[in-house]
């Protein structure tokens, strides 16, 4: 899976993306990037971008039109910790959804998707 990862997504769940994903972290391989240039670099390079952030996911709901090779995924965990995240993280890994033209959400309670395209 080719991911774009939060800038503010803990250094461990980066790393343990990284075994099996290709994924790049915005706060190292895209830093100072305003989120509306992340999200046109997504789509360039059709990357998923898992985000703990949902101002992001506001701006991906108003273009959702132009996600059609990347998509958002909005991890909900609070507190957003390493030991937090990584149940959810691995379900995402582990739903082998269709993530590209949707955005969504995971949290402990499942996960919901929401087509990018409007009819």
């Amino acid at each position: 899976m080719r991911l774009l990862a939060d800038e503010n997504f803990p250094k461990p769940i980066v790393e343990w993306l990284r075994d099996g994903n290709d994924v790049l972290w915005a706060r190292t391989d895209r830093s100072g990037s305003k989120d509306a240039v992340l999200l046109d670099f997504a789509e360039s390079e059709a990357r998923i971008v898992p985000r703990l952030d949902k101002d992001f996911w506001q701006i991906a709901l108003q273009r959702r039109v132009s996600l059609e090779r990347s998509g958002v995924v909005l991890f909900r965990a609070h507190p957003a910790t390493s030991e937090n995240l990584k149940p959810l993280v691995r379900a995402f890994v582990e739903a082998n959804r269709a993530w590209a033209g949707h955005i969504s959400i995971i949290e402990a309670g499942g996960i919901q998707m929401l087509a990018a395209r409007r009819n």
